[in-house]
C-alpha cells in the first residue's frame, strides 16, 4: 500500500516531466546510486552534476532503460517509466557512438528511424538541421572524414531530430571550439524555449551558470545538493561585498575599515588606481548601511555583492561531504 501511495503521489505531480523516488542501484558490492530522489520540472534545463564516479551516468542509463534500478521508482510524463518512453527521449552520451565507415546522411536516417520516424519526415527534418548548422555538404561524407567537432554536430542533430520531450546532454560541448560551443548552447536554449526539458551533465561550471535553472549534485552515490540554482546561490552567500574606493590615502582608509569590518584584499580589474577590498558584514548590517558609510569616506567606483559561483558551490559542497 505504501509503494502504491508513493507512486500515485509522484504521478499526480504533473509539473515534473521526470521524477525519481529513492532510486538505488548496485553492481555487486558497489552501490552506484543510494536512494536518489529528484524532480525535474517540465520545460527547464536541469544540471546533473558531480565528480567522476559519482553515479550520474548510472542515473542517466536508468532513464534510458539501458539498466534498471534495484529499488525505487522513476516516473516519466506522469507514468511509470516503460520501454515506449525511449522514443520520447534524446540522449547525447559523453562517449560518442557514430559508425565511422557509414556516410553521414545514411547514418542520420538510420538513427532517426530507430527513434520511430519515417524516412520522408526524417529527410525533411535532417535537411532543416543540416542547413541550420551549415553542414549540408557533409551528407555524403563518411564519419571518419570528419573532425571531432564536426562529428559532434552530427551527433547533436540525431539526438534532437525526433523532437523528444526529454533531452539528455552529457558533456555536449566536448570537442567544440568556442564558436561552435556557443552555437550549440544557443540551440539548447532555443529547444528549451520551444518546450523541451533538458538534463545537462557537465564538468564545465560556466556552462551551468549560463544554462541551468535547477541543479542536483551527486557525490559518492548520494545526492548532497538539490534545488533552484538561484535559491542555492542565495543560501551560500556570506554577506561579502567587493568594493573599489578612490581616495588620497589608501593606507589610512584601509586601516579605518579594518577597525570597523572584517576586511581582506580584493583582486579585480579596474581603470582606476583605487583601494580594492572585500568587506564581510555581520548579520545585523546591511548593504545600504555599508554603501552610505563608504560614500562618506571615499569615492565608490565599484560595489558588488560577492555571489558564489556554481564552481565554488560545487567544490565547497563536495569538500564538506
Amino acid at each position: 500500500m505504501e509503494y502504491f501511495n508513493i507512486f500515485e503521489q509522484i504521478k499526480l505531480n504533473m509539473a515534473n516531466l521526470l521524477a525519481a523516488e529513492n532510486v538505488t542501484k548496485a553492481f555487486g558490492d558497489y552501490t552506484a546510486l543510494n536512494k536518489i530522489s529528484l524532480e525535474i520540472p517540465e520545460g527547464t534545463i536541469f544540471g546533473l552534476l558531480g565528480p567522476n564516479g559519482a553515479g550520474k551516468t548510472t542515473f542517466i542509463r536508468i532513464i534510458n532503460q539501458i539498466t534498471y534500478p534495484d529499488t525505487g521508482n522513476v516516473i516519466f510524463n506522469g507514468e511509470r517509466l516503460h520501454p515506449e518512453h525511449v522514443k520520447m527521449i534524446g540522449y547525447l552520451p559523453e562517449e560518442r557512438g557514430l559508425y565511422k565507415s557509414m556516410k553521414v546522411g545514411e547514418q542520420a536516417l538510420y538513427l532517426a528511424q530507430l527513434k520511430g520516424m519515417n524516412k520522408t519526415d526524417a529527410k525533411k527534418k535532417l535537411k532543416y538541421w543540416f542547413e541550420r548548422l551549415e553542414i549540408g555538404d557533409w551528407w555524403n561524407k563518411k564519419v571518419q572524414e570528419l573532425s571531432k567537432g564536426m562529428a559532434q554536430k552530427i551527433q547533436f542533430v540525431v539526438t534532437v531530430l525526433h523532437e523528444p520531450k526529454l533531452l539528455i546532454f552529457d558533456e555536449p560541448f566536448s570537442g567544440f571550439d568556442p564558436i561552435n560551443a556557443n552555437l550549440i548552447k544557443d540551440e539548447i536554449l532555443r529547444l528549451k524555449e520551444n518546450g523541451s526539458t533538458v538534463i545537462f551533465s557537465t564538468h564545465r561550471m560556466e556552462s551551468v551558470e549560463e544554462l541551468c535553472e535547477h541543479i542536483a549534485l551527486i557525490h559518492k552515490s548520494n545526492k548532497i545538493l538539490d534545488g533552484k540554482l538561484t535559491d542555492i546561490k542565495r543560501d551560500f552567500k556570506n554577506n561579502i561585498y567587493e568594493v573599489g574606493l578612490e581616495t588620497d590615502d589608501k593606507n589610512a582608509l584601509k586601516s579605518e575599515l579594518e577597525g570597523k569590518f572584517s576586511v581582506e584584499e580584493a583582486h579585480f580589474k579596474s581603470l582606476e588606481d583605487e583601494l580594492k577590498v572585500r568587506i564581510k558584514l555581520d548579520s545585523n548590517e546591511t548593504a545600504n548601511g555599508l554603501l552610505h558609510y563608504l560614500t562618506s569616506k571615499a569615492r565608490v567606483n565599484h560595489f558588488v555583492e560577492v555571489v558564489p559561483t556554481a564552481n565554488e558551490i560545487f567544490i565547497e559542497t563536495v569538500k564538506r561531504n
